[in-house]
């Protein structure tokens, strides 16, 4: 439907009919309906109510302007002449004409089929101060970053801020709207969305369902403040293709700690790697270790424990003979009483890039992937339990510690091997159906 098809036309609404009169007219009488009389609907000062009527396409309805405008400059829909309540008059008119063009061309964008009744009601729900998406997302966001620092994290923040940014893209280059109101959000709107992430940002899968999540959570809380009540993201399910997670064998992190290395510079790389490695502290939260973060047990044995940036739970490690080495080597060293000596992100990507080369490893060495090591070659593949693992790397549930913790086939092996010994100790009677002959006897 083109927007010609969409027409909104003003006039007076001068007369209603009033009550009944008791006579009824030939005409009245043929549709079983008594004749009423005309009510003069202008006030004491000559002004009647503005009515609109709205087309779109076959369909038609009017609508109360909420205002009232003299009989006496009315002509043709407006209302004539320069003077401050005409001009204040014709405003309201355009406006609303505007508003009730922009709400069709918002819900011809995402539907098949829209009807004059349907423009009508958001026309009159948008006038009442109907929410809209981009403008609750702001408010959302600036309460969000009030909370950076307490319960929430600045990286947090910047992910609802992109997501935010492509959505607003999305709105203006795909809808051509500005905004959109809450209730014309529909499961079409956010598998368009989806798309344009897919197709015209070209966006990894995972930041995909990263920015598909944001912006769900805060549809989820427009929904729990009672702004909306149907999900539009009911039954949307992002692809989420399996990433296969790649780990050192213990093979190459042998070769880490046993290659000689040119540089002071990537023996400190290359301790900080390995600490990551045999802690499972993430490089954000390596940076923000300091010396109280170290404490001994009466047994002797030194824990580090802290609280996660990302997620803010805490978690206990207790240390190896590796990562003990590597503190004590790197003891002093520090001005600012942190526990090591930590290069920046961009710095140690350099370094980590050059130490895969010198100890010929063929692939992308980074910290987080040295947490997907503490989970499978330093814990579960020697037996830790897997809600131990989960303590020890901070994760608030069991299901993020089982991505983390492979099921490497030497792990298999082994319980495999401990099946058979108690298999072995058990005898097992199994009762066995008699054979043909014997059943005839």
């Amino acid at each position: 439907m083109n927007h010609e098809d969409v027409k909104v036309a003003f006039y007076l609404k001068t007369n209603v009919f009033g009550k009944p009169r008791a006579e009824t007219n030939s005409f009245a009488l043929c549709r079983g309906e008594k004749r009423c009389t005309n009510v003069n609907e202008s006030d004491s000062a000559g002004r009647c109510p503005v009515m609109g009527r709205l087309t779109v396409g076959g369909s038609e309805c009017v609508f109360s302007a909420k205002m009232l405008a003299p009989r006496s400059m009315w002509v043709s829909g407006r209302a004539k002449g320069k003077s401050a309540e005409a001009v204040e008059i014709n405003r309201r008119l355009d406006e609303l004409r505007a508003s009730a063009l922009a709400i069709y061309r918002e819900q011809s964008a995402i539907r098949d089929r829209v009807t004059a009744e349907e423009v009508k009601c958001l026309l009159l729900g948008m006038a009442a101060g109907q929410e809209t998406l981009l403008d609750y997302f702001r408010s959302y966001i600036e309460h969000f970053e009030q909370r950076v620092g307490v319960n929430r994290t600045v990286k947090s923040a910047r992910t609802y801020r992109c997501a935010y940014e492509h959505v607003e893209r999305f709105l203006s280059e795909r809808l051509r709207l500005s905004d959109i109101p809450f209730s014309a959000l529909n499961r079409s709107v956010v598998d368009k969305f989806d798309l344009y992430l897919r197709t015209e940002r070209k966006l990894a899968p995972n930041t995909i369902v990263l920015y598909m999540s944001r912006l769900h959570t805060v549809i989820n809380k427009a929904i729990a403040a009672g702004i909306i009540t149907a999900d539009p993201f009911a039954g949307y399910e992002p692809p989420r293709p399996e990433r296969k997670r790649r780990y050192l064998t213990r093979e190459e992190l042998q070769r880490l700690m046993t290659t000689p290395l040119h540089s002071p510079r990537l023996y400190l790389i290359r301790d900080l790697f390995l600490f990551s490695c045999y802690t499972g502290i993430s490089y954000g939260d390596m940076c923000r270790l300091t010396v109280a973060n170290l404490e001994t047990a009466d047994d002797g044995t030194v824990w580090i424990k802290a609280a996660r940036e990302k997620t803010n739970v805490e978690f206990e490690i207790p240390l190896l003979d590796l990562p003990l080495h590597i503190i004590d080597k790197y003891r002093d060293t520090t001005s600012d009483g942190k526990l090591l000596p930590m290069y920046g992100n961009s710095e140690l990507n350099k370094g980590l890039k050059s130490l895969a080369t010198v100890c010929g490893i063929d692939r992308k060495l980074t910290f987080h992937g040295l947490r997907h090591n503490f989970g499978t070659h330093i814990t579960l593949s020697l037996g830790v339990p897997i809600e131990t693992v989960s303590r020890m790397m901070g994760h608030r549930r069991l299901m993020t510690t089982q991505i983390y913790a492979h099921v490497t086939d030497r792990k298999v092996d082994e319980d495999t091997k401990q099946l058979r010994r108690l298999s072995a100790s058990r005898k097992l009677e199994l009762y066995e159906e008699p054979k043909a002959e014997q059943a005839n006897d």
